[in-house]
């Protein structure tokens, strides 16, 4: 009899295409299994009505699917590392990683303007703490408005008027084949994109050895030391995916580089840098910088984004 292994995913387009990549790649190592997607609807799929930046990092679009796991009801779960709390559930690892997409931001914008083009007088929409830090670091001006949906849903909603440029990740329209959307793809030196975006992540139980040794042949070596890195330095700055934290990295012959930065939800503080080393030591230097931010006042504006957020 086929064993059967099931991956647990949100219903969205782009959770699709990850989860049917993971599917494919391994299908292509183990034809001998069977593997089917299950589709799990999470508690971002359904509150589409509440701003990200108030709903603070608790498994807010993992943890339907995270139970699913624990429950035994899958046996491995497709995310988007950045939606990824810091913390995994009691009972729950990161399994693999494929290999890292586009990490960049992107711009899409009437007329096809770059960001250097936009005024005050356009209406920029994201949903995102940290890009509205970003933008008005850039222009404290800007007129910046929350925009929920998934990717298609944002496409919708700019394309009728609701805004006249929006930032999304360019992981997502890259994947989903819609990169005639895309008015420009951000410097991540003016724009740094979110800790461990543009990575497909799989999750797992502790002690599944099956699993864990199967996801093994499909795991990228140099994603995976940049997702642990840049995880760490997030928890090492006590932040979640809804904090304005910001880094990405670099890895060249055996090197790895992260830059980062930390900014008030105003985008008027912010402290930022980089720090480089041996791959092999990656989350060390993800903690080193972490507490190099932290020296240099992150902690203070952290913290003073936790007291907004209460309110």
């Amino acid at each position: 009899m086929t064993r059967t292994v099931k991956i647990g995913t949100r219903g969205s387009k782009l959770a699709l295409y990850q989860a049917n990549r993971t599917k494919a790649s391994l299908e292509a190592h183990f034809p001998d299994l069977n593997f089917e997607l299950k589709i799990i609807q999470t508690k971002g799929d359904q509150q589409l009505d509440i701003s990200l930046s108030k709903v603070g990092d608790k498994g807010f679009f993992t943890q339907e699917i995270e139970r699913a796991l624990l429950e035994g009801d899958i046996d491995l779960a497709v995310h988007s590392m950045k939606d990824l709390p810091t913390q995994f559930p009691k009972g729950l690892k990161l399994g693999a990683v494929l290999e890292r997409g586009e990490t960049r931001d992107a711009l899409v914008s009437n007329g096809k303007r770059k960001l250097a083009e936009l005024t005050e007088e356009d209406i920029i929409a994201t949903s995102s703490t940290r890009r509205r830090a970003e933008l008005l670091k850039i222009n404290p001006n800007f007129n910046i408005v929350d925009i929920r949906g998934n990717v298609d849903t944002r496409l919708r909603k700019w394309q009728s008027g609701y805004c006249t440029a929006m930032i999304m990740a360019g992981a997502g329209l890259t994947r989903l084949g819609l990169e005639e959307h895309i008015s420009e793809l951000l410097n991540p030196v003016d724009m740094p994109p979110a800790p461990a975006q543009g990575i497909i992540a799989i999750e797992i139980r502790e002690k599944d050895d099956f699993t864990e040794t199967m996801l093994q042949s499909i795991n990228n070596k140099n994603t995976w030391a940049m997702a642990r890195a840049e995880h760490t330095f997030l928890a090492a700055l006590g932040g979640g995916c809804q904090v304005p934290i910001a880094c990405f990295s670099e890895i060249s012959a055996g090197q790895y580089k992260l830059t980062g930065t930390v900014l008030s939800p105003d985008g008027k503080e912010h402290v930022g840098g980089s720090i480089e080393g041996s791959v092999e030591h990656a989350e060390e230097i993800a903690k080193a910088l972490a507490n190099q931010f932290l020296k240099q006042g992150a902690s203070q504006i952290l913290e003073n984004f936790d007291t907004e957020s209460e309110k």
